[in-house]
């Protein structure tokens, strides 16, 4: 493989880096609660990871694309390829097991047909032919198609990853509110037992001051009985 200075080699290993840091976040989610705040917040920094993950893997594609004619062999170019295409299946597979359809279907968001389209173009040139139309592709990518690709690959990230982040706060909402309800439940059961209790503890004192009456009213009889008796 070329230098780890080369562009595309560095943003190779920032990306394979990340997509192992999502891996490690992936094994920590079994350790967590199944349900609650904590969970939800760990999943919702996986799923951005992983949005991320795509930006650079689109990055890297297009870096790909973009390599002059003969600045490297076609046995590295073939290699790169292969690494790409390993490190998208790898980042495909972790963004299905969170359901991440957008990430999914994202080559058709990007168009299948451009891609179609490039291939017919190749078909029949001999090798000047192709390095021709490479650099072809290279000067009108070189009138603005690199900038327009950059800010509608930044757009549409940036919308997945705040869809992805309002579902799971509305899910941690709804969480929340499940959490309230079960909460206000125990407190109304708790309120209702208080109210029994205080009434029980009410009537308890008025029956032990009736009895305490009771037997002041004896001793009271009983004294004025020897007082008339002995007098």
């Amino acid at each position: 493989m070329a230098s780890s200075s080369d562009p595309w080699v560095k943003e190779y290993n920032e990306a394979s880096r990340l997509a192992d840091d999502i891996g490690s976040m992936i094994a920590d989610r079994g350790s967590l609660p199944q349900s609650g705040p904590e969970i939800m917040r760990h999943t919702s920094a996986i799923r951005r990871k992983i949005t991320i993950l795509g930006t650079r893997l689109d990055s890297l594609e297009s870096l790909l694309t973009r390599i002059p004619p003969k600045s490297i062999t076609d046995k590295e170019m073939h290699k790169r390829q292969d690494m790409l295409s390993n490190l998208k299946s790898k980042a495909k597979q972790m963004a299905t097991s969170f359901n991440m359809s957008n990430f999914a279907n994202r080559e058709d968001l990007l168009g299948q047909s451009k891609k179609a389209d490039d291939m017919s173009r190749v078909a029949g040139l001999d090798n000047q032919g192709i390095v021709g139309l490479q650099r072809q592709i290279m000067k009108e990518q070189d009138e603005g198609l690199e900038k327009l690709e950059e800010t509608v690959l930044s757009t549409k990230h940036i919308a997945l990853a705040v869809n992805e982040e309002l579902t799971l706060h509305t899910r941690l909402i709804d969480d929340l509110e499940d959490h309230v309800d079960v909460t206000n439940s125990r407190l109304q059961r708790v309120q209702k037992r208080l109210a029994i209790l205080n009434k029980r503890t009410k009537g308890g004192c008025s029956c032990m001051c009736l009895l305490l009456s009771v037997v002041a009213i004896v001793i009271l009889a009983v004294i004025v009985w020897l007082l008339v008796k002995y007098l």
